[in-house]
């Protein structure tokens, strides 16, 4: 498989991206990178500390939007990821230099370089793809797929705006461009996230290993999974990472439904929510492809393969 991923890494995004780097046959193009849970400069950072970590100093880290299409109007993601977004351990900053060009022009020049075989995960804002839809909108076509971590089909919201999930939210006019200009996609959103929590001692005797991936892990997520404990969930929630096993793994999705999906960017309360035409009552041709039921041994494997870990 032929991977672009755009991502703003912070903690669940460094788990999903060391999934990819653990699975022989995904074929990594080039990250792209966008502003979210922290500003672009962390981002960047953070994603070229990752291949630098995994042995992957040729792969391209572009940087990109900074900011949302309009002015920002949704808060970061600081308080859960660390203000560097990955947890303020004080990692040292990685050798390895970020690419050129703009993030939305490498993955329009990479679905150039493989066309109808590129495929693309959004981990992130939606700022990237929606200026590279804008600036080619026969992109879409020549994609081969897309899945998108993002939204909540019941408005059970996790950021300011009480009915939408942050990573919509955060630019909620580059998500309406993108589910209305952008190729069908497949959605792993929120809710389907909190369905499938992982338990936290599970994943706190998994860090205890001594490989690299997991004692990096361990440092970077502890702000992250402290404050799921102080909550009293007693689950932890790396969302990226949920996406990464629906896209690395098909037969993970156990159920799915398609149906027309909008995006909301004029409500106070719901900006950026994931509006779904359950009835088709629109008219709309249905667009998104919901992920409502996934194999958690086959996700829970997949995450202790990043890990370094045996199956277990």
């Amino acid at each position: 498989m032929k991977l672009w991923i755009d991502t703003d890494p912070g903690v669940d995004d460094a788990l999903a991206l060391l999934m990819a780097f653990a699975d022989p046959d995904v074929e990594l193009v080039g990250l792209g990178i966008v502003g979210g849970n922290v500003g672009l400069p962390a981002c960047t950072a953070n994603a070229l500390k990752l291949c630098e970590l995994a042995g992957r100093p040729l792969l391209p880290v572009h940087p990109g939007a900074d900011s949302p299409l309009l002015p920002r109007q949704a808060d970061d993601a600081a308080h859960w990821h660390g203000r560097d977004g990955f947890g303020d351990v004080g990692l040292r900053p990685a050798r390895l230099r970020p690419a050129a060009p703009h993030a939305a022009l490498a993955l329009i020049e990479a679905s150039h370089r493989h066309p109808g075989e590129l495929h693309l995960l959004t981990l992130g804002p939606l700022t990237n793809v929606a200026l590279a839809l804008a600036l080619d909108p026969g992109l879409a076509g020549r994609l081969a797929g897309w899945t998108c971590m993002g939204g909540a089909i019941g408005a059970r919201g996790n950021t300011e705006y009480l009915a939408a999930e942050f990573n919509l939210a955060f630019d909620a006019e580059a998500a309406a461009l993108c589910f209305a200009r952008g190729p069908s996609l497949t959605l792993v959103d929120w809710e389907l996230v909190l369905r499938h929590g992982l338990d936290l001692d599970e994943v706190d005797r998994w860090l205890a290993g001594e490989t690299v991936p997991a004692r990096f892990y361990r440092a970077i997520s502890r702000i992250t999974r402290d404050r799921h404990r102080g909550e009293g969930a007693g689950r932890f929630t790396p969302a990226d990472a949920l996406a990464m096993t629906v896209l690395l793994q098909p037969n993970a999705v156990l159920e799915s439904v398609t149906r027309p999906v909008s995006i909301e960017t004029a409500g106070a309360l719901a900006r950026g929510q994931t509006v779904v035409d359950w009835s088709r009552r629109s008219g709309r041709p249905d667009n998104a492809r919901i992920v409502t039921v996934i194999d958690e041994g086959a996700h829970r494997r997949r995450l202790r393969r990043a890990l370094g870990l045996h199956d277990g």
